[in-house]
């Protein structure tokens, strides 16, 4: 037996949030009766109606993406720009594990299965996103120290656990920043590049946990496999 609105969020349907406000609005109904309690316990064996759309279990699929510039992360898109799941052939209802923004690159997750996807964004797992900035000037010593040490950006102080000068260009007054967060916040990196004053050019996501884009060119994907799955399993 599981919560009911764990259920909806795993079947890729909407996010448990989402959810929760679905079954508080009562759009939700099991064995064809209206639930409107959160927490409600639930079976495989029981039928899950949700907003008029009856869940069908599905085979879990997980893949990596290296995304490219000009995608949108998400599974829609109101202006029909192309979306992340418009690369990756499936008819399971696959999304995006966090966002990359527009115009960022490199690691995205993609799945079905919102028990893995939690796993991965929950800040308690403290999980390595691992970028690679191109700024707009030449970053200093002290900077990067302001970096780890904290930022403040929405109101909020963040850090960065570590921060790596890799490569600076006097001629163009540019350089290439390796930097490495934990949390997802919307446009986090960019933000706090922007707190020590400095304009993100081009932004790539190399790592997130263990996953990286070897032998991935842009707007390729692979399947994980199951011994990938189990090992971010066992973040849990």
């Amino acid at each position: 037996m599981e919560r009911l609105q764990k259920v909806i969020a795993n079947s890729g349907l909407t996010s448990r949030r989402k959810a929760e406000e679905l079954i508080t609005q009562g759009l939700v109904k099991v064995n064809n009766e209206v639930i409107r309690e959160l927490g409600t316990k639930v079976s495989s064996q029981d039928t899950i109606e949700v907003n008029g759309t009856i869940l069908v279990s599905e085979d879990k699929e997980y893949y990596l993406l290296n995304k490219p510039r000009g995608v949108i992360t998400s599974t829609s898109d109101e202006h029909h720009r192309k979306i992340v799941t418009d690369l990756i052939p499936t008819t399971a209802r696959i999304y995006p594990v966090g966002r990359l923004d527009y115009d960022t690159t490199g690691v995205l997750l993609l799945t079905n299965d919102g028990t893995f996807a939690n796993i991965l964004m929950h800040p308690s797992h403290e999980i390595a996103k691992v970028y690679v900035a191109k700024l707009k000037g030449i970053i200093t010593v002290d900077e990067i120290n302001s970096l780890k040490n904290g930022v403040m950006i929405d109101n909020e102080l963040v850090k960065a656990s570590r921060v790596k000068l890799k490569k600076k260009d006097t001629k163009s007054n540019t350089c290439m920043v390796q930097i490495t967060i934990h949390e997802g916040k919307n446009h986090q990196v960019k933000k706090m590049f922007a707190a020590v004053g400095y304009e993100v050019l081009k932004l790539k996501r190399e790592k997130v946990a263990f996953f990286d884009l070897k032998d991935l060119a842009s707007g390729e994907y692979r399947k994980l496999t199951p011994k990938e799955v189990a090992k971010v399993y066992s973040y849990k």
